[in-house]
């Protein structure tokens, strides 16, 4: 019986099994290479956190950088509903810098960590035992001197000596710690072993039925939501989750997937989470756009494949009961069946409305923009499918405020050669011309883009898909620009595949250039 059907019966829900959702997105989610987000894009998604009923948001390590610090302290003065936190390392000055960012929000959170591990303790830090001691107990004090709420980490738990971690936990908890997170760093953890790891935690440290201990695991053996799921069976009761699983290396437990398969398997989980699930499909798509990382077809929850049904058998069935093969609904998520309504002949308001339908909401000027747009495609395509709609839609979304926008392209290609691009760029307000010889037409674009921007980075990736079937399907392109140590990622979509890389290619372009002051240094990324 799912927790749906319960509530229709009158059943309450015990608070002792809610499980608290933390969402760390705009933190551990922004350290994935490539996927950082501008100031506007972190309050976009900040704002869609906090609607759907996130419980914490993770919105920063302020320390990291003064961009980090104003979203953190802008996203704290805007929460509704959610507690917002921001992460500081053991330091004084990372806590400080923490609290005054948080200090405009209604309820604010100071999450301060250290490695426990022996790797982390004889490599990362240099230091013994005792000394990790006395920073858990200076590090949570001084925390707790500015918020009641404080959460505590041991970074790199699950390779921690047990004995050893007991006693970090302790100390965390006797400082006044109020949330105690176990994280599965590295992502190495087996979900029987890190149930049994939580379960020894409340059962050896004096003071752990006091306070709530939370689940952050990583995703590098794949496992990373069985094991916050084995953590919640075993008494956890917050779980550390970024939409689309984004974050470092492998990635972070996705929060659709936790979400859903409490909500899906409460016959064998009986937990709960204030998160209105409609808002699913909505939130990854969101988070998809502003980091510029496609999300996989067959990404559980989300994914485009997610309820489609090829197999003979399983349209059979589907069409019968979609209980044969669906074990959730496609609205459950807030996922709408694609449909072929839309066309050149279709007004404003049709639009209008099919854009509320997949849940975007323009102001007039980039309505006006989008809708030009939707009619020179569909004059272009003679089916125009809701993943048009959104490839067109997200690309007006992502360029709005771009120093450097593609006006025109022309390409020569072929057998005979040379093959040339001639591109007009918008700089700044100015455009600007120039043609470009190259190996081949992407080359040639990519080229002249070079020539009108000047700049070093370098072409880490160049992805080309199809947004849906047919020969008339729009491209979209995905290149990664890297430079100096940091990572950009851009997307564009078009019927013509030269013009959608362009546009991939300046949308990167602009990433990069407004992030030329962004600070991450290695010591800085955490749990």
């Amino acid at each position: 019986m799912t927790s749906q059907t319960k509530a229709q019966k009158g059943q309450t829900r015990d608070d002792k099994d809610r499980v608290v959702i933390f969402d760390t997105t705009l933190r551990d989610g922004e350290q994935c290479p490539g996927a950082t987000m501008t100031f506007d894009e972190k309050l976009e998604v900040a704002e869609l956190l906090d609607e759907m009923g996130v419980d914490v948001i993770e919105a920063g390590f302020p320390i990291a950088s003064q961009g980090d610090f104003e979203s953190v302290q802008e996203i704290s003065r805007r929460a509704e509903n959610s507690v917002i936190c921001g992460l500081a390392r053991a330091q004084p000055q990372d806590i400080d810098r923490c609290a005054e960012a948080i200090k405009p929000a209604k309820r604010g959170r100071i999450h301060t960590f250290i490695g426990t591990s022996p790797l982390h303790r004889k490599y990362q830090m240099g230091i013994e035992e005792a000394e990790v001691l006395e920073r858990v107990t200076a590090s949570v004090s001084r925390a707790r001197g500015y918020t009641d709420d404080v959460e505590w980490s041991a970074m790199d738990a699950t390779r921690t000596e047990e004995d050893f971690l007991c006693r970090c936990v302790e100390a965390a908890i006797k400082a006044g710690a109020t949330t105690v997170n176990i994280p599965d760093t590295v992502g190495y953890a087996y979900h029987d072993e890190f149930g049994a790891l939580i379960r020894m935690l409340q059962e050896r440290v004096p003071g752990a039925d006091a306070i709530v201990f939370s689940t952050h695991c990583h995703n590098d053996l794949g496992l990373a939501v069985a094991n916050s799921l084995s953590g919640v069976t075993a008494g956890a009761r917050q779980v550390e989750c970024a939409i689309n699983g984004l974050g470092e290396r492998a990635g972070n437990a996705a929060l659709e997937e936790i979400v859903m398969a409490i909500h899906t398997r409460s016959d064998v989980m009986p937990f709960w989470t204030g998160v209105d699930t409609t808002h699913l499909t909505r939130a990854s798509k969101l988070v998809s756009r502003v980091t510029a990382f496609p999300v996989q077809y067959n990404k559980a929850i989300v994914g485009r494949n997610a309820f489609a049904h090829e197999s003979g058998i399983h349209q059979d069935g589907v069409l019968k009961h979609a209980g044969t093969f669906e074990i959730m609904t496609p609205e459950s998520v807030g996922l709408k069946e694609s449909s072929l309504v839309m066309g050149k002949h279709s007004g404003r308001h049709a639009f209008r409305e099919k854009l509320k339908e997949l849940a975007y909401e323009l102001g007039d000027n980039a309505f006006e923009d989008a809708f030009v747009r939707f009619k020179a495609l569909a004059d272009a395509k003679k089916h125009v499918y809701d993943e048009d709609i959104e490839a067109l839609v997200d690309q007006e979304i992502a360029s709005a405020h771009d120093r450097i926008k593609v006006v025109a392209l022309t390409v020569i290609a072929g057998t005979g050669g040379p093959q040339k691009a001639t591109i007009t760029l918008d700089v700044d307000g100015k455009q600007q011309m120039y043609e470009a010889v190259g190996d081949g037409p992407v080359d040639a674009t990519f080229q002249a883009i070079r020539a009108l921007v000047p700049h070093e980075a370098r072409l880490a990736l160049y992805q080309v898909s199809a947004v849906t079937e047919g020969t008339d399907a729009q491209a979209e392109v995905m290149v990664r620009l890297e430079a100096d140590g940091k990572i950009a990622t851009g997307r564009g979509s078009d019927t013509d595949t030269m013009v959608a890389s362009a546009r991939a290619y300046v949308s990167a372009l602009n990433k990069l250039l407004a992030r030329g002051g962004r600070r991450k240094p290695e010591t800085m990324l955490a749990s």
